[in-house]
């Protein structure tokens, strides 16, 4: 009986000094593929992969920026910070210096998008971005405003966004009825509105039956003209239909 329980005892011994020897692997394992990351402004980009090489981290250069206090060509800026601990392989992202702003701002407000851009370029400088916006009765394609301002200091990055007016819709409405209403006052309506007359056509009149065959045709009635007293009998665009500023109303008049 003793026997079995010294056996049963060693077997428990054994079975935790294998799991912490285990635990103990794993730990170093894992922390041993960590390095702290060094400190990386100031260098250029070469003595910054001469410096994190050894240590298997990659650089990886994400923006450039204006800095009056970092030279030209040095990182300015890191992440993950010096010191952080990080696995082998992972990568740091930095940003380079362009030096002090030497570029001038231009303006190119009131300018078109092309042209605007063009002399942003010409100088060395990119567009970050450029947004539209719908302004009457300011022409499409014009440039409002942009940022930075015209002649700015301090400028950070090498960037120009700008503001652009984009072709407005025109509003729309919801057609009325002017069915039954006298022609002239629905003219006056529709120009009032902002809307254009289009053709008026007068409906025949019925034919008259005739009761006589054998007596003599009568002669044509000359062609019914329209007159503000006219009653509008049909209208195209009919009622309840969407239609935008501006557009003709044509009526079938009688």
């Amino acid at each position: 009986m003793k026997s079995a329980f010294r056996f049963a005892a060693l077997a428990l011994v054994l079975i935790v000094v294998a799991m912490v020897s285990a635990l103990t692997a794993m730990r170093f394992a894992i922390h041993g593929r960590e390095v702290a990351v060094p400190a990386l402004v100031g260098l250029t980009p070469v003595e910054a992969e001469r410096s994190t090489s050894g240590l298997g981290l990659q650089i990886t250069i994400e923006r450039q920026y204006y800095s009056p206090q970092i030279p030209e060509g040095r990182i300015m800026s890191q992440l993950p910070l010096p010191g952080t601990k990080v696995r082998r392989g992972w990568q740091v992202r930095v940003a380079q210096s362009l030096g002090p702003t030497r570029v001038a701002i231009p303006d190119v407000t009131g300018q078109s998008e092309h042209a605007a851009e063009l002399n942003i370029r010409r100088r060395g400088l990119d567009v970050a971005s450029v947004a539209s916006v719908g302004m009457l009765p300011i022409p499409a394609d014009q440039v409002l405003a942009q940022s930075p301002s015209a002649n700015a200091t301090q400028v950070l990055a090498p960037k120009i966004s700008l503001l652009v007016t984009a072709a407005a819709e025109a509003p729309a409405y919801v057609m009325p009825s002017f069915v039954g209403q006298p022609l002239g006052s629905a003219s006056r309506t529709l120009q009032d509105a902002g809307f254009r007359l289009g053709t008026v056509a007068v409906v025949p009149p019925p034919a008259i039956e005739e009761t006589n065959p054998s007596a003599p045709a009568p002669a044509p009635a000359p062609p019914a003209q329209a007159s503000p007293a006219s009653i509008v009998a049909v209208q195209n665009p009919a009622a309840g239909q969407k239609v935008l500023a501006g557009a003709a109303v044509s009526f079938e008049v009688r």
